[in-house]
């Protein structure tokens, strides 16, 4: 790439590529959405909201809204790694934004949280939740044609349709985060929804070369399909999106190798530099291990508030960490009790 237009050609073509990568969408269909309780906390509330992203098919997430702040305010999609409890367990970023003037909406990934799709009779996942569960799921739909990465990105854009009804959220400033299976989600939806405006991904940016080098397990979601065949690396996501802003967050330790995180930052510097902003893509290299610790936390409230222009404080507050039936949005803690469909009753019906 050597001009502005050589730039802006490779960004469709790689849009293109994506889309080929991950198949058609489904239609949008009626979301459907309840708020099903209300936390009160100082300086905001949580709102436990229950979605459709397909036909029955239940979504689970709390949503965080700062209080005593005037609207429209930035809104933030936070997406979850894998913990087993899913918003519970990835809370902290936000619970951070909303305490310093963000809409903040976390959903629970499928197979965690809410959302256990093998579920026994008391509710457990009889696979373990998360991983496990991913990889069962993800295996079926390969026999389909299907991925499994397509599901998470859909939810994700679900999400924002719920996030942009609120009147609270400004849709000129609309961002997302999240680390490891969170930073996965990120950057799929960089590649595949332009309503975003902003991202941050954490502990998942580097290259497929790295990770084959390091003999790296990943989940099925986590590795788009033809996608070598295609062309594509990690970095094209975020091309995808440019000259938007992003803020690619590495730690040190990460078994996600930060030698990629590098290369896919400084790739993406030449081509936003080509798009006349530079200043768009930023990288942060902590000295952690594998995570969202604060001091990422707090690289990712920096760079969205010179993004918003919203004046925060310039360290993260001291977070309250709620017990996981709080923020329950089923009756139990499960969709399962509310007769959602399974990602499995899908591929069962494209299968016959």
């Amino acid at each position: 790439l050597k001009t502005k237009a050589d730039a802006e050609a490779y960004v469709k073509s790689v849009q293109e590529q994506i889309r080929q990568s991950f198949g058609p969408l489904p239609e949008k269909t009626p979301l459907n959405a309840k708020v099903t309780g209300v936390v009160e906390r100082d300086g905001y509330r949580i709102e436990k909201v229950i979605f459709e992203s397909r036909p029955g098919y239940l979504v689970t997430g709390n949503l965080y809204v700062p209080a005593s702040r005037k609207s429209p305010m930035p809104g933030v999609l936070c997406l979850c790694g894998h913990s087993l409890n899913g918003k519970t367990r990835e809370a902290s970023s936000a619970q951070g934004l909303a305490r310093q003037g963000y809409v903040a909406f976390i959903i629970d990934p499928v197979g965690q949280g809410e959302r256990f799709q093998y579920p026994d009779e008391s509710l457990k996942s009889r696979l373990g939740g998360g991983v496990w569960e991913h990889l069962q799921m993800g295996n079926h739909q390969a026999l389909i044609g299907e991925f499994l990465g397509t599901w998470f990105v859909w939810d994700g854009i679900r999400a924002l349709d719920y996030l942009l009804t609120r009147e609270e959220v400004d849709p000129k400033h609309v961002g997302m985060t999240g680390a490891s299976g969170g930073g996965t989600q990120t950057t799929w939806l960089c590649g595949l929804e332009p309503r975003f405006t902003m991202a941050a991904p954490a502990c998942f940016v580097t290259t497929f070369r790295r990770n084959a080098e390091n003999e790296l397990p990943a989940d099925t979601e986590q590795y788009p399909h033809r996608a070598l065949a295609l062309g594509l690396d990690l970095s094209d996501f975020f091309a995808a999106m440019a000259p938007k802003p992003v803020i690619i967050v590495a730690e040190e330790k990460d078994f996600f190798d930060v030698r990629g995180a590098t290369e896919t930052y400084e790739r993406l510097k030449r081509l936003y530099t080509l798009l006349g902003r530079p200043e768009n893509i930023q990288l942060y290299l902590g000295p952690d291990h594998h995570g969202y610790p604060q001091q990422a936390r707090e690289a990712m409230y920096r760079f969205f508030n010179k993004v918003t222009g919203v004046a925060i404080a310039p360290a993260e507050p001291a977070l309250t960490v709620e017990k996981e039936e709080t923020l329950w949005c089923a009756p139990r803690g499960q969709v399962a009790e509310l007769k959602s469909r399974t990602l499995m009753s899908f591929t069962r019906e494209t299968s016959q």
